[in-house]
């Protein structure tokens, strides 16, 4: 983002010579003046829309630069033979994600967590599970009171879309609360260390310092709509090689062996955990149950912020400091 940000602002110098701009100019350009405190919905509004044209086409271009350069590799003689090299090798890691499924399925028939044996929700006490709920995914505990996986094709569908939004969860939980410790404990001083006012701080247009590191203003000093268009399109690549599978980076060499929710691969398993499949079948489970856990963790993120005005870590020393007076039934009644 801070490359992107220099960038953009030498193609703005640029410009100015090209269209016969005054050179007294760069001093404007390269001068930095704070943001002023807004004082209408006016000046709130043009805050939300700082983003100039010259922003919105550089991040566009350089977006497209990967896409650019890939096509023409490909088109060229030299893109001819990778490709004869790379159909070998889709051929191999074909050959191996067969064998590798195969081991997965029976390695979950042994599994203590998948099958009709598995533990469920209730534990020892009778309950009419579902019967449609067979104990083929991971985390499947016989739990759906509301019937939304009758349908196989939702079932899936269903579990495609929490296993997405449990990993989005733990990985936001941890940004979350880092920030907050590493700012209680003096490691690290952070202009905003409490994580929905890094929100609304960059609502108002000011400029943060990333990581608490002064001057390092990694996306800390453009727009919100910037910031929103690079997180959408560094979650947009990922997101689509996993969804497609083995031939999501055919062009850069790299396959994903896996399905949609576990590719595999270097990119989406670097340490190689799923080498064992015994212990990645119960990783799988251990994942789900942690993002689960991540995802009700941050509803009580969001309410402790509308009810306290604090961080979540803030909130727990001041419980357990003090847990008969500083609780959700004291804040309630004090309201």
């Amino acid at each position: 983002m801070a490359q992107i940000g220099t960038l953009l602002r030498l193609s703005s110098i640029s410009s100015s010579f090209v269209n016969g701009g005054d050179p007294r100019s760069l001093s404007t350009i390269f001068s930095f003046k704070p943001p002023t405190k807004l004082t209408s919905s006016k000046s709130r509004s043009s805050t939300l829309c700082r983003a100039s044209w010259q922003e919105l086409a550089g991040v566009l271009v350089f977006s497209a630069i990967p896409f650019t350069a890939v096509k023409a590799i490909a088109n060229s003689p030299l893109g001819e033979s990778l490709q004869r090299q790379l159909l070998e090798k889709k051929k191999e890691a074909l050959d191996n994600s067969s064998k590798f499924r195969a081991l997965a399925e029976k390695a979950r028939n042994e599994s203590f967590w998948y099958g009709e044996d598995r533990p469920r929700w209730l534990g020892p006490i009778p309950y009419d599970y579902p019967e449609y709920l067979t104990g083929e995914l991971p985390g499947d505990y016989g739990f759906d009171i509301a019937g939304l996986s009758k349908d196989p094709v939702n079932f899936q569908k269903y579990f495609n879309f929490e296993i997405l939004h449990a990993r989005w969860a733990m990985l936001a939980a941890l940004g979350v609360v880092v920030p907050e410790i590493l700012d209680l404990l003096g490691v690290s001083h952070f202009v905003e260390p409490v994580w929905w006012r890094v929100g609304y701080s960059k609502l108002q247009g000011e400029t943060l310092d990333y990581l608490g590191i002064p001057g390092l203003h990694l996306a800390g000093g453009q727009g919100v709509i910037i910031i929103a268009i690079c997180q959408a399109l560094l979650m947009v690549g990922p997101e689509y090689a996993r969804y497609c599978g083995i031939e999501a980076l055919e062009p850069l060499g790299i396959y994903l062996p896996g399905d949609i929710n576990y590719p595999g691969g270097v990119l989406f398993d670097p340490l190689n955990l799923s080498k064992d499949p015994v212990a990645f079948e119960e990783l799988k489970v251990k994942e789900i149950k942690n993002g689960r856990l991540a995802m009700v963790a941050w509803l009580g993120f969001y309410f402790q912020a509308a009810l306290t005005g604090k961080g979540p870590v803030q909130n727990l020393l001041e419980h357990l400091a003090d847990p008969f007076h500083n609780n959700l039934f004291s804040i309630l009644k004090s309201m």
